[in-house]
This record gives structure tokens, C-alpha cells and sequence, in this order.
């Protein structure tokens, strides 16, 4: 995911992290109910309760999920991630899913009926991770998107720096008992791309710890808290070593057994997204969307460095580097991006709202970029837009490659904030279900934040700048070839190598960012989320503006899908187009 689901990516998954509306805003694409009879009355009354419940009772479970939607509360404590703990979750889920199912339909509000849908789709999320996958025992990636992040305490100030400290210390303290049970919960041997990742992520860790987390505390005039973090920091950071020298110690034994299978790709897809469309036509879909754009960039070329190859072409975006680097080139490109939105009227800006822009954290640079987002509870919090350096192990020609053109940096600021997951977010942080303003699911999050790309194509950004066009189509065309390793890698026999050739050769990708995603499709096998999310965005579009005007809807489709927050698509399109719903691509 773009936000580590953080952010998923959480972002990422991370990133992570679904949104659905109240009854009086449902109203704008549900016919009128009828009055309930009384044991309807009951079921829609007890619905709201369980909602709440379910909530809190998810928040003890996660508190790291807790600390970053801002209940401050949970602060300083990890997830119980022994095996123990995480069987108990999955019966906690299960139990969850068996009651919520038991709020049938014909007893249920239209807009009650949407939520419980939307609430066991979540689940479905959750429990496919963890039993299907079981993520936890398989996979270190689960770890760095589904707690041990402590960005929130240095770069979100909810609360004076004191007692952000005070929370940072009891993090640093349960870091220790944290990672014997991952090491505990891993089994060996593990696909090399996964030792790579943990051991580039607990090492980051160990260096963020001494490092750059001491020195935000620096304004913390508590000599003793002071000290307190001093021993604190050691034991954690030592623990990390331990964890990074362990990781290390599986190179050895390290295999390519990575693969989910035809079976469990699908059932990803659906448990997940709710996207039941078989695998050869998911495939065929991307690979047709895959040949419009390089069709696209033949012609984006044509005006932007006529006779030149596509590769020439290419090189002669990504050498227009931003001037004073990355991290400044994006904060001079948000301005310019948010008047656009606003001249254009392509969708409407909730509040006042403003993010920074910094260069990634140590333990979060096996993604080029991201954005994090503070929760629904932290009200007028900054959100922080990461762009990563380049690796410093790499050759000095790998490096300077790796940092984007400004064309390039452009769309990759387009998705992250304006109008992408910022702008999302500030639609879902409004949403008035609270419910909806802390789960946003990875296709609605990053197919929103891919559609808008391509989106601000169609609006002109680059009518006089073709340029532009090629920085945007760079951008599409590594997300169609992420579709298509991640079917490749886990259904069709592709191996590592060949996806990187293939970043390399059809999405033009400089050698570092082509190893990098590659690794990625292993390790986050929904990471065709970014079209697949993508197209079902477009093709709804396409059919909810064809009895509204066409383009002249396009705002109001904006608006109202963005008003959703994030379900599964598919929850969304019913909801759009009501009854006959038709074919998600």
C-alpha cells in the first residue's frame, strides 16, 4: 500500500486500514423504507450497540489500530501477538461474524443493511490474514503494518511532547517481549525477499530508535524522563539487532515458497474486496488496460521528445530531477495541485487542511513513498507526506535513478494528496458513522488515489506539458505491472526475476525501484489492488454519469463515492446503482 496502510499500506496496508455512511446521508442512493414492524424496530435499534461494541472490543484487541485513529488511552501498548493471543482473535471474529449475520435482512434499515454488510467485509478482511494466510506465521511483513510503527508519538502532536514521551517509553519497553514472540510465531525457512525486508526493517528500527526518536524528544526539558528513554531506547534497539542478526542467520535456509496459489489468490480476492471475477479474465483485464497505456506513452512520447525511443523518452522525464530534491520538489507541487482541483471543480475539499512533506524514517524505506494519516480522534492533526532516499548500499548511478523526475514526482504527489488518499481522507474523517471513519479498505484507498492520476489527465493538467502525460503514465504503468506479477507470482508460475525484468521492460522502471517492487509482490500479494481498484472506479463511473450527463457528473460521482469512505467496491456500486449493479469492470 502507498500509506503503510499505515497505510495501506496499510495504506499499508497497510497499509491498511473502510468507510461507510449514516442513514441521512445513505439517503442520497437508497429508495424510501418503509416503517419498520416492531421486531424490526428492535434489530435496528440493537444494530448501532453491536457497532459500538465492536469497535471497543476491536481497539482492545489492536491498540496500536487504537492509538492511530487518536484514542490516546491505548497509548504505549502492543498487540498480545503470541500464538495464543492471535487464535484467540480469530475465535473473536468468527463469534463476531456469527452474531452480526444473525441482523437479517428483512428486518434491517436499507442503510442498516449496507453497514452490517460493510462490517462482516471487514472482518472477512481480518480473518483471511490471519487464518487463511496466517500472515502472522508465514510473513514479517504483518508485523511492520499491524503495530510496531511508533510513528504517531513523534510525528503527530495530539498531546505536549511530554507525554508523547511518556507513551514512546512504554512502547520501547513491551518492544522486547514483542519481538520473542514474533521470532517465536515465524517459521522457518522463509522466502528470501521476506528476510530481505525484515532485515532492512528491524535494522531500521534499531537505527530510528538511537536516532531520530531521541532527537525528537530533544525539546523534553524532564531530565529524568530523559534518562528513562535513554534505558528504554537500548534494550529496544539491542532487541531489533537481535531480530535483524536473526533474520540475517535464515539467508541460508531462505527458499521461494512465497506463493498463495491459484485457490487462495481468489479467495483473497473475495473475502477481501468481494471481487469474485475468475483469474484468467482478471488477468486479461489487466493486461488490456496494460497495452492502452503503452499505447498512450507511444503517443505522449511522440510530442514530448519526437523520433526518441520510449526508453530515451523515458530517461529524458526522469533526468528532470526536482530542484532541492524530492522531499522539496512535493511541497512545491501541492499548491499548484490544490488550486488546480479548485479551478477545475473536480471535486469538492472539505476543510483547511494542509500536509507536510519529509523524507521517510529508516524502518519505512522499502516503499518510495506514502502518506500518514492521523485518525478520526486526533482532530486538526497534520498528515505527513514520506518520500524515501535511495538505498546508500546501491551503486551511485542506482541511486541517483531512483530519485523521480518532476513529472514523475508530480503524479506520485497527485496520488498521495490532491486530490488522493489526503483528499480521500478528509471525506472519510466527515463521514458520520463512526464506524466508517476508521476502517477504509486497500482497493477503495488505493484505487481511489490511482484513479485520480489519470483523472487529472482528463482534467488537462498536462495540456501543454506532455511531459506531464509521460510522468502520469509511468506511474500507471508500474501499478498494471504490479497487477499483473501479483497474479503471475502467486497463480502462474512467475518468478521473482522475471517480474523485475518485467517493471524493467514494460513499466521502465530504473534498475533499484524494479528490485524493490518486485520484492513487494511477494510479500503483498494485494498489491493489484491500485488498478484493479482503479478500473472498478472508472467503470462506475462510467455507468452512474450515463443517465446523469456524462461528464458534467463527474464531480457529483466524485462527491458522492468519496461520501462512502472506502467499502469494497462492489458494496459501493450496489449501493450507486441499486439494482441492477452489473459488471464491476
Amino acid at each position: 500500500m502507498s500509506f503503510p496502510c499505515s497505510t495501506a499500506r496499510i495504506i499499508a496496508r497497510a497499509v491498511t486500514l473502510v468507510i461507510i455512511i449514516g442513514i441521512s446521508a445513505c439517503e442520497r442512493s437508497e429508495s424510501p423504507s418503509t416503517a419498520p414492524t416492531a421486531t424490526a424496530a428492535a434489530a435496528n435499534a440493537a444494530w448501532p450497540r453491536f457497532v459500538e461494541d465492536f469497535i471497543e472490543s476491536y481497539f482492545v484487541a489492536h491498540p496500536t489500530f487504537a492509538v492511530s485513529a487518536g484514542r490516546h488511552e491505548f497509548d504505549g501498548k502492543l498487540p498480545d501477538w503470541s500464538a495464543a493471543g492471535i487464535n484467540k482473535e480469530i475465535e473473536r471474529l468468527e463469534g463476531l461474524r456469527t452474531r452480526a449475520s444473525t441482523f437479517e435482512d428483512a428486518a434491517l434499515l436499507p442503510d442498516h443493511r449496507f453497514q452490517r454488510d460493510y462490517l462482516i467485509s471487514r472482518i472477512d478482511d481480518d480473518l483471511f490474514w490471519l487464518r487463511e494466510a496466517r500472515l502472522p506465521f508465514t510473513n514479517p511483513s504483518y508485523y511492520f503494518d499491524y503495530g510496531l510503527d511508533p510513528s504517531t508519538y513523534i510525528a503527530v502532536p495530539y498531546a505536549p511532547a511530554e507525554q508523547r514521551l511518556q507513551a514512546f517509553i512504554s512502547y520501547l519497553k513491551a518492544i522486547p517481549t514483542a519481538l520473542a514472540q514474533i521470532r517465536e510465531n515465524l517459521e522457518t525457512p522463509l522466502p528470501r525477499t521476506f528476510v530481505d525486508y525484515a532485515v532492512a526493517g528491524f535494522g531500521g528500527f534499531a537505527e530510528f530508535y538511537r536516532g531520530d526518536a531521541i532527537a525528537a524528544f530533544e525539546e523534553v526539558k524532564n531530565e529524568a524522563l530523559q534518562q528513562e528513554l535513554r534505558s528504554a531506547v537500548e534494550p529496544a534497539a539491542k532487541a531489533m539487532q537481535d531480530m535483524q542478526a536473526w533474520m540475517e542467520s535464515q539467508r541460508e535456509s531462505a527458499n521461494d515458497a512465497y506463493v498463495l496459489g491459484p485457490e487462495k489468490f481468489a479467495l483473497m480476492l473475495q473475502m477481501t474486496e468481494r471481487v469474485a471475477t475468475p483469474l484468467d479474465r482478471l488477468e486479461s483485464i489487466g493486461r488490456e488496460d496494460l497495452d492502452r497505456n503503452l499505447a498512450a506513452l507511444k503517443e505522449a512520447c511522440g510530442r514530448y521528445a519526437p523520433k526518441a525511443t520510449i526508453e530515451a523518452c523515458m530517461a529524458k522525464m526522469n533526468a528532470d530531477k526536482p530542484k532541492g530534491g524530492p522531499v522539496e520538489g512535493a511541497r512545491q507541487q501541492l499548491a499548484q495541485l490544490k488550486q488546480f482541483l479548485i479551478e477545475k471543480d473536480i471535486v469538492s475539499i472539505p476543510g483547511e487542511e494542509e500536509a507536510l512533506v519529509d523524507e521517510a524514517p529508516p524502518y519505512q524505506r522499502q516503499n518510495s513513498a506514502y502518506i500518514n494519516i492521523p485518525g478520526p480522534y486526533d482532530k486538526g492533526m497534520p498528515s505527513v507526506y514520506y518520500i524515501a532516499p535511495p538505498d546508500p548500499k546501491w551503486s551511485k548511478a542506482e541511486q541517483a535513478a531512483y530519485i523521480p523526475g518532476q513529472s514523475d514526482l508530480m503524479f506520485t504527489s497527485i496520488h498521495e494528496i490532491w486530490p488522493g488518499h489526503f483528499l480521500q481522507f478528509l471525506h472519510a474523517n466527515r463521514a458520520p458513522w463512526r464506524f466508517g471513519q476508521l476502517f477504509v479498505g486497500y482497493a477503495f484507498a488505493e484505487g481511489w488515489a490511482h484513479y485520480t492520476e489519470e483523472l487529472m489527465i482528463e482534467k488537462g493538467i498536462a495540456e501543454n506539458a506532455p511531459e506531464l502525460h509521460v510522468g502520469q503514465l509511468s506511474n500507471a504503468l508500474l501499478r498494471n505491472v504490479r497487477y499483473l506479477c501479483a497474479i503471475g507470482l502467486h497463480t502462474k508460475g512467475m518468478s521473482v526475476a522475471e517480474c523485475e525484468r518485467m517493471f524493467k521492460e514494460q513499466a521502465y522502471q530504473d534498475a533499484g525501484n524494479a528490485r524493490q517492487q518486485a520484492a513487494r509482490g511477494t510479500y503483498d500479494p494485494a498489491y493489484l489492488n491500485y488498478t484493479m481498484g482503479k478500473l472498478m472506479i472508472r467503470k462506475l463511473r462510467s455507468d452512474w454519469t450515463a443517465s446523469r450527463g456524462g461528464e458534467k457528473a463527474w464531480k457529483a460521482f466524485h462527491d458522492e463515492l468519496l461520501s462512502y469512505g472506502g467499502p469494497p467496491i462492489p458494496l459501493v456500486r450496489a449501493r450507486m446503482l441499486k439494482k441492477d449493479s452489473g459488471e464491476l469492470f
